[in-house]
């Protein structure tokens, strides 16, 4: 069974993604039984079918707002972003807007090219699942987690900068 990093521990995934192949449409792609995450297209074009699933979820592509989803997240178990090259950054503001702007709460997953050296600033938007590219050891990717012990800026797990949360002792002047 593949694995993801999930709250900082590798886990197994019963969770299958899925993708279209050429020729397939978003209207008739036949979507599996059990544990699916399908492309935002598909919730498009079959919602009103997949709705009575009780174990259903969506991905975005980096092209896609996730304004699309409003109103509709808490259908879903879990919300995926797909990275599809390790330079494409647009994912990073999907997943803070999915958090900080649209309010939800569930399992946001990366998906795609996702290498350790990302985790980190991943888990800072508030990414806390993570399934890391097949070809790379899952096992040294879930350090990158914990790759910086500080953070300056101000972020989704972090609401104050760093000066705000280190008190200074104040130098005392001679007379």
């Amino acid at each position: 069974m593949p694995e993801i990093i999930k709250n900082k521990t590798v886990v197994s995934d019963d969770w299958t993604v899925l993708r279209l192949a050429e020729g397939e449409t978003a209207e008739t792609v036949n979507v599996p039984q059990g544990r699916v995450i399908v492309p935002l297209k598909v919730w498009q074009a079959q919602g009103e079918a997949l709705k009575s699933r009780a174990e259903i979820g969506v991905w975005l592509a980096s092209d896609e707002r996730p304004e699309e989803l409003k109103g509709q997240l808490d259908s879903f178990k879990v919300v995926a972003v797909d990275f599809p090259k390790f330079a494409d950054g647009r994912g990073y503001s999907i997943a803070y807007n999915l958090r900080a702007r649209l309010g939800y709460t569930g399992e946001l997953r990366a998906i795609g090219d996702v290498l350790r050296d990302q985790l980190f600033y991943m888990q800072r938007v508030g990414f806390d699942a993570f399934a890391v590219r097949a070809d790379k050891n899952i096992h040294d990717a879930v350090k990158g987690l914990t790759d910086f012990s500080e953070k300056y800026q101000t972020s989704w797990d972090e609401k104050n900068p760093l000066f705000r949360r280190v008190k200074r002792e104040t130098a005392q002047t001679a007379d």
